[in-house]
């Protein structure tokens, strides 16, 4: 595997860009992979997504912070299909500048929230932010080749 280069990663940012939800994949206590689509954000490649205080996805990352996920922006024609899939570490967002920076994020990209939450709020009633940190990820970019695949691990500072 590869560190992830300078032009791949831009490949990887446009994808996070032009991408409003993933498919986030967290561990259940009964060993079985849980899936669900959230909306998220990112600030470089750090992503973060707004998931329910008590949902399940929050008790899996609180007992396993291993997750995957998928981004695939829509396409029209197989041979422009583009995503990743992306494997990393999960934390819920604790500290009170961490909150402000993700709710920031979340509200410039999603400002129909602004009629859900409070103006200034750093925190919102029932929710939380995780931050999902990659670790690896592979780029999939059919205009390659049918089927082209690239594994990149993620260094740090890159």
């Amino acid at each position: 595997m590869q560190p992830l280069d300078r032009t791949h990663r831009q490949f990887v940012l446009s994808l996070l860009g032009g991408t409003h939800d993933m498919t986030l994949a967290t561990l259940r206590p009964d060993g079985y992979p849980q899936a669900t689509v959230v909306s998220f954000v990112h600030d470089g490649l750090t992503l973060y997504a707004g998931i329910g205080l008590d949902s399940q996805k929050a008790h899996n990352i609180r007992q396993h912070d291993k997750v995957s996920a998928t981004i695939t922006p829509p396409y029209d024609d197989w041979r422009h299909i583009r995503g990743l899939s992306l494997a990393g570490r999960a934390e819920m967002v604790s500290g009170a500048d961490e909150n402000a920076h993700a709710a920031d994020l979340m509200l410039f990209r999603f400002p129909q929230l602004r009629q859900f939450v409070q103006a200034g709020a750093v925190t919102w009633p029932g929710a939380v932010f995780v931050r999902i940190t990659p670790s690896v990820i592979s780029v999939l970019d059919y205009e390659q080749g049918f089927g082209h695949t690239e594994l990149y691990e993620v260094l740090p500072g890159i």
